[in-house]
């Protein structure tokens, strides 16, 4: 008898579903390739087909140029050889999906990046049953419990008020932070003009074309250091301390990130004002999600393994951890 998804195999640069002869987030080129979401560490250029979602498919076009790929709409199914597979929300940024592939009787879900905490820029995570659970554990600590974002967002707020003559500069990552903390701003009444580093011009425009409301947007370059007072900045991490920071008036430095709960990282970045704002799931939400798609076994491809391979042998839950190369601790 054949083991339990003997048809995946999991190699350094990626999981190999041999059935369909393709590769899902393959850190080299392939001929086939399946991508969750279009964050560098997962979608790469260079491929010769590419099945993703349409927003997935729009982001890998605008970092990488054309791209020979078919857009699988959530919820459409699709077949590679004798493998039936569909892509579901997974919540972690725009377009982002779990890919569900069905085999034998089989059901393996390898998650991509997710996230379970609501977020008005992407369609929300949904838990499929299934066999195998291929997750992330990038939070896969019991000391990372994210708070409510709202919390964060009037943290931001206040400290913005109380500083009419600074402006509050914030790191967030290009793809997905940075739309979110814009749209959780827009949510919690923030409707000021909101400017932002050139570096994040061309994905905030893809959001705005695939219908995220993301309001009154500026160059911050353009803007006279008068004008930036009271005002929020937004910026990728790599600008909060270079010199481009340096024209701004007073800035209360920020970074939206679940790796501000480590203050050693806030620290090493220089930030004034930590936001624990995170597009991954947090330990809390990574164990309830194993216990919902109830899988006979899990499989972790990277983050803090040991602790939840630890957590599902105690709840009777075959682990095992994939060591996959490429993935990176993002900025989150």
């Amino acid at each position: 008898m054949a083991r339990l998804g003997s048809w995946i195999e999991p190699f350094p640069e990626g999981i190999y579903v041999k059935p369909a002869d393709a590769w899902v987030d393959p850190s080299e080129p392939k001929a086939q390739a399946l991508v969750t979401h279009g964050h560098a560490d997962h979608a790469r250029g260079g491929h010769a087909h590419v099945w993703a979602t349409p927003e997935t498919l729009a982001i890998m076009e605008c970092r990488y140029g054309p791209q020979t790929g078919t857009a699988v709409a959530y919820g459409e199914a699709i077949h590679l050889g004798e493998v039936e597979i569909s892509f579901v929300p997974a919540g972690h940024v725009l377009g982002s999906a779990q890919i569900v592939l069905e085999y034998g009787g089989e059901r393996v879900v390898v998650s991509g990046d997710y996230k379970r905490r609501p977020d008005p820029t992407c369609a929300p995570f949904e838990p499929v049953p299934c066999d195998i659970f291929i997750t992330e554990a990038t939070f896969g600590l019991p000391v990372f419990r994210h708070p409510e974002t709202v919390s964060e967002i009037d943290r931001l707020l206040l400290r913005l008020h109380e500083n009419p003559d600074r402006c509050v500069l914030v790191g967030a990552y290009a793809l997905g932070k940075a739309q979110r903390v814009i749209t959780e701003l827009r949510c919690r009444g923030h409707h000021d003009p909101i400017y932002i580093h050139g570096a994040l011009q061309r994905l905030c425009d893809l959001y705005a074309e695939h219908g995220v409301q993301l309001g009154d947007l500026r160059p911050a370059t353009e803007a006279k250091k008068e004008e930036l007072k009271g005002r929020i900045v937004l910026a990728p991490p790599g600008a909060l301390n270079d010199r481009w920071s340096r024209r701004l008036p007073d800035p209360i430095t920020a970074m939206a990130s679940g790796w501000m709960r480590v203050r050693q990282r806030a620290r090493q970045r220089n930030v004034e004002l930590p936001l624990m704002i995170s597009d991954h799931a947090d330990w809390d939400e990574l164990t309830r999600t194993i216990r919902e798609v109830a899988p006979r076994e899990v499989w972790i491809t990277h983050g803090r393994e040991e602790a939840l391979m630890h957590w599902c042998m105690t709840h009777q839950i075959k682990a095992r951890e994939l060591n996959l190369v490429g993935y990176e601790d993002e900025d989150d």
